[in-house]
């Protein structure tokens, strides 16, 4: 047999293999059980978030985390870490047309307001280029920058930060 007789033949020999398969190795369906099932030793928890609620009980949500409003700026923690944002943001407007975070923290404004200017990383282009206005890829604060909560931990966390060679932690 030629290359290309081999070649047009393997999908008819693959469909002739498959077809011969027939509905042997479909799955039979079968009766449901006429008792209800039991599953002891399971627990009524399906898992953490429910915070041992057994599944046929509404749980009580838990409080909303306040967000800390110290308007001080937080050390961080690696680098090119965002800072953090001190102060609530509630009703902010960020909008394609509204950025409510420029008010305080554009050049102009930034001692007037005793804000942080945003850094010249934002007025660049990805090619390197600088703007007179804020980047269209950092215009949205709150894609990288982020308020904290008094919200507890859900999971244990031993991250330490960023250490210098002197062994001081980043600021």
């Amino acid at each position: 047999m030629t290359a290309a007789v081999r070649r047009s033949a393997w999908p008819l020999l693959v469909a002739a293999l498959l077809s011969a398969c027939g509905s042997r190795h479909e799955e039979t369906p079968r009766r449901a059980p006429s008792e209800p099932v039991v599953i002891t030793g399971a627990g009524q928890q399906i898992d953490a978030i429910r915070r041992g609620v057994p599944i046929d009980r509404e749980a009580t949500p838990p409080l909303m985390a306040r967000v800390e409003n110290f308007d001080q700026r937080r050390p961080v923690n690696y680098e090119m870490q965002p800072p953090t944002i001190p102060h609530a943001i509630d009703n902010y407007q960020l909008t394609v047309n509204t950025n409510r975070c420029m008010l305080c923290h554009t050049a102009s404004n930034a001692a007037r307001f005793q804000a942080p200017p945003v850094s010249e990383a934002h007025y660049l282009t990805r090619d390197g280029a600088v703007l007179e206005q804020i980047s269209p890829r950092r215009y949205f604060c709150v894609q990288c920058h982020v308020v904290q909560t008094d919200a507890p931990q859900l999971v244990p966390n031993g991250f330490r930060g960023l250490e210098t060679a002197t062994g001081e932690t980043m600021k």
